[in-house]
C-alpha cells in the first residue's frame, strides 16, 4: 500500500467545505460553517495546512 493514498490534499478538502457548505440550507449552522471556512482559506494562504485541515474539519462539524 502506497503512502501517497494517505495524504490530504487541503485544496480537495477545501473544495469539499465550499460545496458542502453551499449546498446547506440557510441558518446558524451555516452561518458557523462559514466562520470556519474563511479562516480554512485564510490558512491556505498563508501556506498553515494543518491550521486549514483544522478548520475544515470544524466547518464540517457545524454543519452536522
Amino acid at each position: 500500500m502506497s503512502t501517497m493514498n494517505a495524504f490530504v490534499s487541503t485544496a480537495e478538502e477545501l473544495q469539499s467545505a465550499r460545496l458542502a457548505s453551499a449546498l446547506a440550507p440557510a441558518g446558524p449552522k451555516k452561518d458557523a460553517a462559514l466562520i470556519h471556512l474563511r479562516a480554512a482559506e485564510s490558512a491556505e494562504a498563508a501556506h498553515r495546512e494543518a491550521d486549514c485541515l483544522k478548520s475544515l474539519s470544524a466547518a464540517m462539524a457545524a454543519l452536522d
